[in-house]
């Protein structure tokens, strides 16, 4: 046998003898199976609102507000057990002390600066329901931002809702696109059912 052919099989056995190069595989996340979406109503008495939320939700008076109590009563959290999120309301009373003007710049101001440094974008879409009074706008925050949906609902002369999603794990927008997609269509029921008592 040539020398040749000796040199060169040595040099393919010694090639193929190499350790394996470690890739790591890439970031997966655990599937979420999400029930049916279905409503019910929360028309509570005394409260200025009613809208429809889903059956797998539940409502909950929020009691405190930085350590303290709420503003005012009519504040409420629609929590999401199975999902881990919580849709935040706070509701204020249009008037002196509280203009229409302020309460959009707050609103307008907690969405984007609140949100702009880790923020990939920032989008907001106006809505209206002229046959209710029902007005507001939906912002949408792209990135490992704090809350993905936010939105106000108004109807510009007596009653001001602003809300929030938030959820109880450290941000991140990969591992929690399925839930927010989810929760999305169930914020847009709750805004397109919103109605104000006594208008």
């Amino acid at each position: 046998m040539p020398r040749s052919y000796i040199v060169l099989a040595a040099i393919v056995l010694l090639a193929a003898c190499r350790p394996e190069t470690y890739t790591p595989k890439p970031r997966g996340y655990a599937r979420t199976e999400f029930p049916e979406h279905s409503y019910k109503s929360f028309d509570e008495p005394g409260f200025p609102y009613t809208f429809e939320y889903p059956t797998y939700a539940r409502i909950i008076k929020d009691t405190l507000f930085f350590g303290q109590k709420p503003e005012n009563p009519y504040w409420i959290n629609i929590d999401f057990p199975s999902i881990g999120g919580t849709i935040y309301l706070s509701y204020k009373t249009i008037g002196p002390g509280q203009s229409f003007g302020r309460l959009i710049e707050d609103a307008h101001e907690m969405s984007f600066m609140a949100h702009s440094k880790r923020a990939d974008y920032i989008s907001d879409a106006t809505f209206g329901y002229t046959d209710r009074n029902v007005f507001g706008i939906l912002y949408e925050v792209g990135g490992n931002a704090a809350s993905a949906h936010q939105f106000v609902i108004t109807d510009s002369t007596h009653h001001f809702v602003r809300g929030a999603l938030y959820f109880d794990v450290s941000p991140n927008a990969d591992s929690l696109k399925p839930a927010n997609d989810f929760l999305k269509k169930d914020i847009y029921h709750l805004i397109e059912s919103w109605h104000w008592k006594n208008q």
